[in-house]
């Protein structure tokens, strides 16, 4: 069952039984415990879907011109530089084995990418975000640590559909006597044509893969943290 959904349905239980019992901590526990689930639970939804009358929420799809430009930045600057090309065109792969001259061979492309260098840098931009005070509620770096392979994967998977991909080929054979800057630059064009071809709900989609199954999470946090809350005031009333 979805963790969202299996911690708001206990925290409402906690308050029916309390409400049934007529005992006030088992009530209070229940109700800090669903108001703090509720609340992550709505935060959490407010980043993927617009609700009208809160300001701030649908921020994916809203902003997603500058998540597609991030994206690109990523792929270009990580991925795609002049030094990678150049290593890879004259067979100094750092696997040891063959570089593309002569052959394409997309996994060598994937190895010589440093994916723990991606996703520190995907991490320091969502904790330098707005997000970023309520992920640091919860553990920040550390709690993002459990979306590294889930990132790597989408990113190796991206990499690999456009080396996979006509227009690569195309543009790795014509740009091989033009050298490493020629190519970078004829990628470059490919994948800036692939991104703008993304709509709203793209990125929203795509971003829902990568994190949202961990950001869950947050709600069974701020239904702990809520519950602990809830039962500590009530201890200080009695």
């Amino acid at each position: 069952m979805n963790k969202s959904l299996l911690t708001n349905l206990l925290a409402a239980a906690t308050v029916s039984i309390g409400i049934g019992t007529g005992n006030e901590m088992v009530l209070l526990t229940g109700m800090f415990a669903l108001s703090g689930a509720i609340t992550n639970w709505l935060a959490i939804y407010m980043l993927f879907e617009r609700v009208p009358g809160l300001y701030g929420s649908g921020v994916i799809p809203t902003r997603f011109e500058e998540f597609k430009a991030a994206i690109h930045g990523l792929i270009m600057g990580q991925f795609f530089t002049a030094d990678t090309v150049e290593r890879l065109l004259s067979g100094r792969g750092d696997n040891g084995g063959p570089g593309l001259l002569g052959q394409i061979d997309t996994s060598a492309v994937k190895d010589a990418i440093d994916y723990d260098v991606v996703f520190e840098k995907i991490s320091s931009a969502v904790l330098a975000s707005s997000f970023g005070s309520m992920l640091n509620m919860f553990g920040g770096a550390k709690m993002l640590e459990g979306l590294r392979d889930p990132v790597q994967r989408t990113l190796g998977d991206v990499v690999e559909d456009v080396l996979n991909s006509p227009d690569f080929s195309a543009a790795l054979a014509s740009g091989i006597a033009g050298g490493a800057q020629d190519i970078v630059e004829k990628v470059d064009h490919i994948v800036q044509a692939r991104l703008d071809e993304l709509t709203p709900d793209d990125v929203k989609r795509i971003v829902q893969e990568m994190i949202r199954e961990h950001l869950g999470w947050l709600v069974v946090w701020g239904g702990v943290f809520g519950a602990v809350i809830g039962l500590i005031t009530s201890l200080l009333q009695a």
